[in-house]
């Protein structure tokens, strides 16, 4: 099976476009060093948790939306080499419409696909 990397980050609500025009190039680019399949999502149902929720996880602020974003790769060594030469890429944008701090990722092998 394939290697997923994830992300959770907030941004705020008033940059939406932007950062749809930032996900759409890094999606490009993305699959140019290697990725199958790139999903970037925006909130439209994140309730707040009793103990944790994804707004805390990400230290969200008011106005800014929750996004779930993933790159599917064919193993993590693709996924690995993909990183690093995308950050490389001269079309890589500098600065992101949201506080990359905040950010929460991880890697993750998929173990079922319905």
């Amino acid at each position: 099976m394939s290697y997923v990397s994830g992300f959770v980050a907030a941004v705020p609500q008033s940059r939406k476009e932007e950062y749809l025009r930032f996900s759409t190039l890094m999606a490009s680019i993305f699959r140019d060093h290697g990725a199958t399949r790139v999903v970037e999502t925006w909130e439209a149902d994140v309730p707040d948790g009793k103990l944790t929720d994804f707004r805390r996880a990400v230290q969200a602020e008011p106005g800014e939306a929750i996004v779930f974003s993933w790159l599917e790769f064919p193993s993590r060594e693709v996924c690995d080499r993909g990183f690093e030469s995308a950050m490389q890429d001269p079309r890589t944008p500098k600065d992101m419409p949201f506080d990359g701090k905040r950010m929460i990722f991880g890697g993750f092998d998929k173990i079922l696909e319905g």
